[in-house]
């Protein structure tokens, strides 16, 4: 049985009768990167938000570690770090202050915690300088760094890729990989940005308007994007059958009134066109083709894009 560090039942925040989280079921395994996948305006924040006892839930419950609560409790702080929205520090203070105020609120966990905070997201080179000289990028940097400085067991990230060049975003990438892979820390990401999930994520949930769409891993998400053949028939009920049958085939899928999509035997397909032909099935088209990731999270989202 898995272990959950992040769970809710029917998770739900209003705002003047205007409902921003819809009743969301999230299982958050522990030692995993959880994505939280969706446009701007998804909800994303506002849940990050009730995890973190930042805003008060309208229904539902939710559990860390395993304590249910309506909010986490006070020991479950220190296990926690968080990154929601823009990080705010103190401008007319160097990184190195604005995190020393942070050590001493929340105790040192090591002797070096600032240096070692500050090396993990490329910033020890810019430990004395003032922090409203700092671009976005390094903003970003200095709240990630803020956030796992005292080692947590469980990281709640709101975009944080946000405002970061390329080699930013591949460096906290690496970074995010290995705290994860050999400290087991339990990540719980949000992004609006496919192609930056599906080089981090274990498991990805789907929010669009409030709602959790879908909640799988990442590997069942591949399944959407393998190579396939499709073939256009007249009775796609029947075609399913001989597929079956006849040709041992049951990795299919029956796409609307008349598609057929088959993910095994692909090389087969004029055979099976015969077959299908000679049973009484009428075929008008046949393509190989591959299925794309964002193709399928447009479908989930009804619209044009993840973004």
């Amino acid at each position: 049985m898995k272990e959950y560090v992040i769970r809710t039942e029917n998770l739900t925040k209003e705002y003047g009768g205007q409902t921003a989280v819809d009743r969301i079921n999230l299982h958050v395994p522990r030692g995993k990167i959880y994505a939280l996948l969706g446009r701007n305006g998804a909800g994303k924040t506002t849940t990050m938000k009730m995890l973190l006892n930042l805003v008060r839930p309208s229904g539902g419950s939710l559990s860390l570690f395993g304590e249910k609560d309506s909010g986490f409790s006070k020991s479950s702080c220190h296990r926690i770090g968080s990154m929601i929205e823009a990080p705010a520090f103190y401008e007319n203070l160097t990184a190195g202050e604005n995190l020393e105020i942070l050590a001493r609120l929340r105790g040192r966990h090591r002797r070096d915690t600032i240096e070692h905070a500050l090396l993990a997201v490329n910033l020890d080179q810019e430990k004395k300088k003032l922090f409203r000289e700092f671009s976005l990028g390094m903003k970003q940097r200095l709240g990630l760094a803020a956030a796992i400085m005292h080692e947590p067991e469980l990281l709640i990230l709101d975009e944080p890729m946000n405002a970061l060049d390329p080699v930013g975003i591949q460096e906290i990438r690496k970074y995010l990989l290995r705290l994860c892979r050999e400290k087991g820390t339990t990540i719980f990401i949000s992004s609006h940005v496919l192609n930056e999930i599906e080089q981090l994520a274990d498991v990805v949930g789907v929010m669009d308007k409030g709602k959790l769409l879908e909640e799988t891993s990442l590997q069942e998400l591949y399944r959407h994007s393998r190579r396939y053949v499709e073939f256009q028939v007249s009775d796609v009920n029947r075609a399913a059958l001989l597929l079956e049958r006849a040709f041992q085939i049951s990795d299919y899928a029956i796409i609307g009134k008349n598609l057929l999509r088959l993910y095994e035997k692909i090389d087969s397909r004029a055979v099976i066109n015969s077959g299908l032909v000679k049973d009484g099935v009428m075929v008008s088209g046949v393509k190989v083709d591959s299925g794309k990731l964002e193709d399928y999270f447009n479908e989930l989202v009804g619209g044009d894009g993840s973004g």
